[in-house]
């Protein structure tokens, strides 16, 4: 078995592990978007227990806190060890316009969804105007106004 030894690569790594310069919580990658009336965070966690994922909301303030923790034979001689252990921590300040008793998460294959609604307040309605003899019908969404006769 042939290895590519890369010095610079190795130096990095050395010097991480006396510094220590990887200290505290990890950040997790993820993507956010919205769909209709929810958004949808999804963050990577490979390898993570399920068991160990936290996720509490304060306020309007979200949090995600995992653990990972590897395990290694007694006796073992390292030939390279590239994946982290230690705590991931994520926060987002969620806004005014989210349902925040209505957040539901879900772990499959490494990688966390959460589903976090719209409030029925920050969602489009139409509210009816009476301006003298004729109506007319306003639709708010979001900050804009438009006005239909």
């Amino acid at each position: 078995m042939a290895l590519n030894f890369d010095p610079f690569r190795e130096l990095d790594r050395a010097t991480e592990a006396l510094l220590g310069t990887r200290q505290g919580p990890r950040l997790m990658p993820m993507d956010l978007y919205r769909e209709n009336d929810h958004y949808v965070l999804s963050a990577d966690l490979p390898g993570i227990d399920p068991g160990s994922v936290d996720i509490d909301v304060d306020g309007q303030l979200l949090t995600i806190r995992a653990e990972r923790t590897l395990t290694t034979a007694e006796g073992a001689k390292w030939i390279a060890r590239e994946r982290m252990s230690g705590s991931f921590l994520r926060q987002l300040n969620l806004g005014q316009g989210v349902d925040v008793d209505k957040i539901a998460a879900n772990y499959t294959n490494g990688v966390l969804s959460v589903t976090i609604p719209v409030s029925e307040r920050a969602k489009p309605r139409k509210i009816e105007v009476a301006a003298g003899n004729e109506q007319q019908t306003l639709t708010v969404k979001e900050g804009q106004k438009s006005v239909d006769a």
